[in-house]
């Protein structure tokens, strides 16, 4: 038997059945750990040299202001939800507590004069419709708009037409209820525009939201890396349980071999493609063409974070909603002093950016730090400057309807895993993990 035989004969044996999952962002981590948690032989390649993907922490750099050498930065701001259940079994399952890693509170997308809406501990239905009535800056109209809207999409089973947009699903409610509501919450969650954004996605996430169990509504906030909430413990998880895990490789051949794969050479039973969706579809293009041009002709939204520093600011909350429009790219600031960070150091979040960055990073930038400056001057001692500007041009899918997604299931034993793959879900962590989750189990079947 020569040595691709055995190979092959070795990975087909009961007991000893070899995946590779080819990306460690967090739907690969999470394919390759409920892989090997199965008893599979996992091979983990990842062509960066650190996992994550594009929800990954930064190296320390010089900020640009002489300040010393900034730690603990991520490529981007992001936040959980509680109704992330999977994120936070995986969490657990590779030793990271929530407390550890998160801020919890209840959901609240309120401005710098604290206006907006204010979710209370309990049940996130009735909250919700508690929160709206309380809302302050909304006339009685507005406020009952809304609610009556949410129980029209709580009879409808939170589904719509798929050709509807968020902005037609929305277009009887009032201007104030869809300003200060529907989009932010909208670009926050799909990270696309109202007017482009698929409205049965938006609902699905409501849905949850709304309805998954007790603080399924709740903010979630890190306040620790991105890194350090799961791909750093989930690495280290494999490794102590016998996977082969290699940073800074590329996979660059994917090849059929007998009833298996080879990936570079090398045999295995199944392959999980858990890369980004243009490199899934350099690898499967030989094989299915078809999957590889739905994985290609994806559009793509970006998101630009504007790291900014203001001496001794504090703000009244550590996410707070900004109001924005054609001058005024941001629409939420986290204050990192108060997630772990250093004091006086914000985030300023442009998502759904495209039409921003068509004009340019550096134009972008300067329009978040005066938006911040004239929406934050009561809590600002000094004005804001730019530390470091993080522009993700791929980083989601952008979310319109019936968007044409991709399938897990690719060719026979070959499988595909990330948040652009076919299902309910936006371009979100969740999204990613429930992924690489179902890849996993197509995989093990």
């Amino acid at each position: 038997m020569d040595r691709h035989a055995h190979e092959l004969a070795r990975a087909l044996t009961v007991g000893s059945r070899r995946v590779a999952v080819i990306g460690a962002g967090w739907s690969g981590l999470a394919a390759a750990v409920e892989l090997l948690q199965a008893g599979a032989d996992v091979t983990l390649f990842e062509m960066a040299p650190q996992a994550g993907g594009r929800a990954r922490d930064l190296s320390p750099f010089a900020s640009r202001d002489g300040h010393a050498a900034e730690a603990g930065l991520d490529n981007g701001q992001h936040i959980c939800i509680g109704a992330y259940v999977e994120t936070l079994r995986l969490m657990r399952l590779v030793g990271v507590s929530e407390a550890e890693a998160f801020v919890r509170r209840p959901l609240t997308l309120v401005d710098a004069q604290g206006l907006g809406l204010r979710l209370g501990a309990g049940a996130p239905r009735p909250a919700f419709a508690l929160a709206v009535l309380r809302r302050r800056g909304w006339r009685w109209g507005e406020r009952l708009s809304l609610l009556n809207a949410a129980a029209r999409w709580s009879r409808d089973k939170f589904r719509c037409d798929d050709s509807a947009t968020v902005a037609g699903l929305c277009a009887s409610l009032p201007l104030a209820v869809r300003r200060d509501f529907i989009e932010p919450l909208c670009v926050a969650a799909l990270n696309t525009p109202a007017e482009a954004a698929s409205g049965s996605v938006f609902l699905r996430v409501l849905r949850d939201a709304l309805t998954t169990g007790m603080g399924s509504a709740d903010l979630l906030l890190p306040k620790v890396t991105l890194g350090a909430i799961f791909p750093v413990p989930a690495l280290r998880w494999l490794a102590l349980r016998g996977a082969d895990v290699r940073l800074g490789h590329r996979a660059e051949h994917l090849e059929t071999r007998g009833n298996g794969w080879a990936v570079d050479g090398q045999s295995f039973a199944a392959v999980v493609l858990a890369a980004s969706a243009s490199e899934a579809a350099r690898l499967a293009a030989a094989h299915a063409p078809q999957w590889a041009a739905r994985a290609a002709a994806l559009r793509y939204e970006p998101i630009v974070t504007v790291y900014a520093r203001s001496a001794g600011c504090r703000l009244p909350e550590a996410m707070i909603a900004l109001d924005a429009g054609a001058e005024r790219p941001a629409q939420f600031v986290f204050d990192r002093g108060q997630l772990g960070g250093p004091p006086g150091l914000l985030a300023l979040v442009a998502s759904g950016a495209s039409r921003w960055l068509d004009r340019g990073s550096q134009i972008t930038e300067q329009a978040a730090i005066r938006q911040a400056n004239a929406a934050l001057g009561q809590h600002l001692r000094e004005p804001l400057r730019a530390v470091r500007t993080i522009v993700e041009k791929r980083a989601t899918f952008a979310c319109t309807p019936r968007l044409d997604r991709p399938p897990t299931s690719i060719s026979p034993g070959l499988f595909a895993a990330g948040d652009y793959v076919a299902g309910p879900y936006p371009a979100t962590l969740e999204g990613a993990v429930k992924s690489g989750v179902a890849a996993a189990g197509a995989a093990l079947a």
